[in-house]
């Protein structure tokens, strides 16, 4: 099924072989990452552009940053490579705009680990990938698959806009949260996450665990507990540590928002795993988002999965195997869970969730 997927043009073999100029929209962290694997296969962006709102006299890598007017009057035609995530409707809707009238790249890079998601990673995965393909419930889960592979090979954001659906969706036809959850939110950030589950349940609930281990999201998100009204409810626990597959002492890289991340360099933080921190406490809602830890936090909890089976929500974007990976490693946990894949709107493709359902 999967196997007819490797004949697609990947967007790094289109970018080496196009006799267009490359111009890339956006500057920062992520055009820095897309830049070096560019470099490498010796593909050269000659001028970088930004919104309006953004130049400001911005220059990057020793170029200023323009215009897409300026582009436009340089330019009779050109190649778009898009460096940064985005979310906002009207952002993306403009991202669409340019992707019909010019040829536009968003290439897929991992947040974490150096692996691209290219040809030959996929076809030396390929078995993998078609076993989690496999374990998928629904035809719309394993059509969110196929979609997702096609565009981390091809960069062509059109494989994008078929695999988004709300965040309402999943809580309202899958997760179906009710007022006795015992909810463990692990990567908390601000507290976002924890008051949507507040507003999912009618502020209704039987306990809360959330963890983050940043030490300014963990103020924001105490902060976020008390306009909640939740701060001092017996019921709820915030723990300022990174949750790990056991007790540890580990590197932390703190970035801005949500990229802070275990590191190989960084300060020294406490983490532990969800089966210490838990021990025999019931659990019914267990979500993960921890920027490329995944599969530290699902070993982690893997008795807790065991002796709960809890809804489980778990991010499987941060690295080019999560997409698979989690999902075979959450069979071997615990067999018996219906999987299902659900994409939140957003380019490139984060907000990839991996939800299971426990059903015997």
């Amino acid at each position: 099924m999967l196997e007819s997927l490797l004949r697609l043009p990947t967007c790094w073999e289109q970018l080496q072989k196009t006799n267009k100029p490359v111009v890339m929209y956006g500057m920062g962290n992520g055009a820095d990452h897309i830049l070096r694997h560019l470099d490498r296969m010796g593909v050269s962006v000659c001028e970088f552009f930004a919104s309006d709102s953004f130049v400001r006299g911005h220059s990057f890598h020793g170029k200023r940053v323009k215009k897409l007017s300026e582009i436009q009057s340089q330019y009779k035609d050109f190649v778009i490579v898009t460096a940064f995530a985005v979310q906002d409707a009207p952002t993306m809707d403009a991202i669409f705009r340019l992707d019909r009238q010019y040829e536009l790249y968003a290439p897929d890079v991992p947040v974490a680990g150096d692996e691209l998601f290219d040809r030959d990673f996929l076809d030396a995965h390929l078995t993998e990938a078609q076993a989690a393909y496999d374990l998928l419930a629904d035809e719309n889960s394993r059509q969110i698959y196929r979609d997702l592979i096609a565009y981390k090979l091809t960069g062509k954001i059109a494989y994008l806009a078929s695999t988004a659906s709300p965040r309402e969706e999943a809580f309202s036809s899958l997760l179906r949260l009710g007022s006795e959850e015992s909810y463990v939110d692990l990567g908390a950030y601000n507290g976002d996450t924890l008051e949507e589950f507040f507003r999912m349940t009618g502020g209704q609930f039987a306990s809360v665990d959330a963890m983050e281990p940043d030490a300014k999201n963990f103020r924001k998100l105490c902060d976020r507990a008390q306009r909640l009204g939740i701060f001092h409810d017996n019921r709820v626990r915030l723990w300022n540590l990174a949750v790990w597959d056991d007790r540890a002492q580990l590197s932390f890289a703190v970035k801005a928002g949500r990229s802070s991340s275990v590191s190989a360099d960084g300060r020294k933080i406490p983490a532990d795993s969800v089966d210490n921190l838990m021990g025999r406490a019931p659990v019914t809602f267990l979500k993960m988002d921890v920027e490329g830890s995944e599969a530290h936090a699902l070993l982690g909890a893997a008795n807790t999965i065991r002796r709960h089976k809890p809804k489980l929500m778990i991010s499987a974007y941060h690295r080019s195997e999560d997409l698979f990976a989690l999902a075979l490693q959450l069979q071997r946990i615990q067999p018996g869970y219906r999987l299902y894949l659900r994409r939140f709107p957003y380019i490139p493709a984060w907000e990839i969730n991996l939800i299971g359902l426990w059903e015997g």
